[in-house]
């Protein structure tokens, strides 16, 4: 791959382990909503989805009925629930993180690109003291779960958002997706952007290269690649 102009980092499963924070705090909400879940989401897999599509989905399972201002309350008590639930045993920095973006500050911008809605990023990133490594205000290089439920529009409001940072128009192919599941990599290939992903998630090296990862590392710590990274 060549060197990246932008880096678009995905949260879970890339730069933290919330330990099920996100689900217990989602499950939380919608039984709120919804009433006792008696097990009805067991088989939802969160991974890689946009959390407005997570709801939907959920909601679907639940048989109630999905509408913007729903899906608003759920996520509004979720993102309550999830300020509690974060510091709940579990929460971990992933291998090789902090070094990486202390490593990468200034040397290229980086940004997030991700399905969590942008509050639920900033709490599960502030645990682990990551949230500063980011910008959050008005002309922040980020995507996130209100840019759309497809990732791919995720994916794309983080193009157009560096584009401005940048004071040019930015190649997709400019800018390198680091993520951790299938759905990362569909999702910015479908914009034109290469994947950098880690197999520190739920998704073996193996799994992630086979859903056409333009490389796959096992961790953060694999120093080649962040050179690559940085140039």
């Amino acid at each position: 791959m060549r060197r990246a102009a932008v880096i678009l980092w995905d949260v879970d499963g890339t730069l933290i382990s919330c330990g099920g924070a996100g689900r217990r705090a989602l499950e939380r909400a919608l039984a709120e909503r919804c009433g006792p879940l008696d097990g009805a989401l067991a088989g939802l897999r969160l991974d890689g989805m946009t959390d407005r599509l997570i709801v939907r989905e959920a909601l679907s399972l639940l048989a109630h009925p999905f509408s913007d201002d729903a899906c608003d309350g759920v996520l509004a008590r979720y993102l309550e629930h999830l300020a509690v639930e974060i510091r709940n045993p579990g929460y971990q920095v992933l291998p090789g993180v902090e070094a990486a973006l202390r490593a990468l500050r200034g040397r290229v911008p980086q940004g997030l690109c991700t399905g969590n809605v942008a509050e639920g990023a900033r709490v599960k990133l502030a645990q682990g003291g990551l949230d500063a490594y980011f910008d959050w205000g008005p002309g922040a290089i980020c995507g996130f779960a209100a840019d759309g439920e497809a990732r791919e529009h995720v994916v794309a409001a983080a193009v157009r958002r560096a584009s401005a940072r940048l004071g040019r128009t930015l190649d997709p192919a400019e800018a390198l997706v680091v993520g951790d599941t299938p759905r990362d990599v569909a999702a910015a290939h479908r914009v034109g952007c290469p994947v950098l992903a880690v197999a520190t998630g739920r998704y073996s090296a193996d799994e992630l290269a086979a859903s056409g990862a333009d490389q796959v590392i096992a961790s953060l710590e694999d120093a080649a690649a962040l050179g690559a990274l940085a140039g």
